[in-house]
């Protein structure tokens, strides 16, 4: 849970130094993407929080929370990221195949109303991966190198 909202505190963050920058259109356009997106993985972050785990149909509306998850990264790769950040966008289109995969696992886990450990930990971890992606997307957006072990930054010589 913390990490949850360490995420999402992270994108409303990005939103914010966004709303910051200059006044050119497909940066605005952009900073409005950036915005809808941060609002809708609250919304749904806030419902699956709100789910009564003992709740008979508790899986069932993961399920669907997580299906609008997955609609919203799908729409997330699908940005146009603005010239400066061009070199993000293959970072939303992973972070977009995570999210599907970890739905799908999702899915899987719970099917036929029994649950699945591994399956479920396999999306999990697909899960983990999607929003770890958007956390470094959101340190660069920010103008910050992400302090993650596992990844190498390479820059280019333009």
């Amino acid at each position: 849970m913390k990490i949850k909202a360490k995420i999402v505190f992270t994108v409303f963050s990005a939103c914010i130094v966004l709303s910051s920058c200059g006044e050119n259109s497909a940066l605005t356009q952009f900073r409005k993407s950036m915005d809808d997106f941060c609002t809708k993985i609250s919304e749904i972050d806030t419902s699956i929080n709100n789910i009564d785990a003992e709740s008979e149909q508790a899986a069932d509306e993961l399920l669907t929370y997580l299906d609008d998850l997955d609609i919203v990264f799908q729409s997330f790769a699908r940005l146009d990221f603005p010239e400066e950040f061009n070199y993000l966008e293959n970072l939303a289109d992973e972070s977009s195949e995570y999210m599907t995969e970890a739905v799908k696992s999702y899915h899987d886990a719970f099917g036929n109303g029994t649950y699945n450990e591994s399956t479920a930990e396999y999306a999990r971890e697909n899960y983990s991966r999607a929003y770890k992606r958007v956390q470094i997307i959101i340190s660069f957006l920010h103008g910050e190198e992400p302090q993650d072990p596992d990844l190498t930054i390479e820059y280019g010589s333009d």
